[in-house]
């Protein structure tokens, strides 16, 4: 593999003027620019991110922090954040957490200032006071898809109204006339999906309908087609299910198949989202659907704000830590909801 030095012997430039060229910095002629580039295309250079990050300080990834990659949205979050960080001149280095966080602090210890200038964090089953301690140590951290826009974190973070989805959700059901709904939420009672339930129930109490059947379970196509047929099994009588995010309720349209249920006709399905398997599942999901692509986008742009200002090396001296609010949620009303029927 040809080196700086090659192509600058190669240019006949020095090693300095290559770098520059290649970073867009200083002064360069527009002769010897191109001279740089012809020698680069001649020679099949490629710089060396690590060395660079080794003699620069400072490289040119960010880390994003996912706890599956198994999960559908994250590969389609991580797509949308690669395609940002792309528009500054940054690579994405995925870090799976496989919802571990013992590996997320390996991650965070290993990858964190070293081989990335900032961390942008999704759902990866880490403590706060683990990314506290990464941000004291000079390298920023965002979180993404806060789910408490009214809640700060006490991080730096992208928030979207989680409980105004759960709230739409809820609404949309309501409207249809379906009183006997039951609710599939897809983490532990106190965990990430919390709001969007509390959302859900608020719809339903302002609506009149002061109880329903709730079952937690993972976050899955599996936990939500285990969810939907212990619900229907202990209420036959239910005539739709809310999910709160799209895996289970595409889980729960299973169960419902597997049970002789049509949807929507004997059973409506909506969930939370708006992944790509719920536009080609059959019947398409209905769904509430969040800004994915505007959310990576607020992320990488506060993780870059944050990392020009060297915010992870002040952050204790700031009184004001950053949050970005995304646009709202937005129901996206497809085939798996309709009007209910007795049955």
């Amino acid at each position: 593999m040809p080196t700086l030095s090659e192509v600058a012997r190669h240019a006949g430039v020095t090693p300095a003027t290559v770098s520059n060229v290649l970073r867009n910095r200083g002064r360069v002629g527009e002769a010897t620019r191109q001279r740089v580039l012809e020698a680069v295309d001649a020679l099949g250079y490629r710089p060396h991110l690590a060395a660079r990050a080794l003699a620069e300080g400072r490289a040119p990834t960010l880390a994003l922090m996912v706890s599956s990659i198994a999960n559908p949205f994250y590969p389609e979050f991580a797509l949308a954040v690669e395609r940002a960080a792309r528009t500054s001149g940054h690579f994405v280095i995925i870090c799976n957490t496989n919802e571990d966080p013992v590996t997320g602090r390996a991650y965070l210890d290993q990858i964190a200032g070293t081989l990335s200038e900032g961390v942008l964090v999704t759902n990866a089953n880490l403590e706060l006071a683990d990314l506290h301690v990464t941000e004291s140590r000079g390298t920023p951290v965002v979180l993404c898809m806060w789910e408490r826009p009214d809640d700060p974190p006490g991080l730096p973070c992208v928030a979207v109204d989680f409980r105004l989805a759960g709230e739409l959700a809820g609404k949309h059901l309501l409207e249809l006339g379906h009183r006997r709904i039951g609710a599939i939420v897809g983490s532990k009672a106190s965990g990430v999906h919390a709001t969007r339930y509390e959302g859900f129930v608020d719809a339903l109490r302002a609506a009149g309908v002061r109880r329903n059947r709730v079952r937690h379970a993972a976050d899955t196509i599996h936990g939500g087609y285990t969810a939907a047929r212990a619900l229907l099994e202990a209420d036959p009588q239910l005539t739709a299910i809310f999910a709160t995010n799209d895996l289970p309720a595409l889980g729960a349209m299973h169960a419902a198949a597997d049970l002789g249920l049509a949807v929507p006709g004997d059973l409506s399905v909506v969930g939370i989202t708006d992944i790509q398997l719920a536009r080609e599942s059959r019947p398409a999901l209905t769904t509430v659907a969040v800004p994915t692509v505007e959310v990576a986008g607020l992320a990488v742009s506060l993780l870059r704000e944050l990392i020009e200002s060297s915010y992870g090396q002040n952050a204790r001296g700031k009184t004001k830590v950053p949050m970005r609010v995304s646009s709202a949620p937005q129901l996206v009303v497809r085939a798996s909801s309709g009007t209910p029927r007795s049955r």
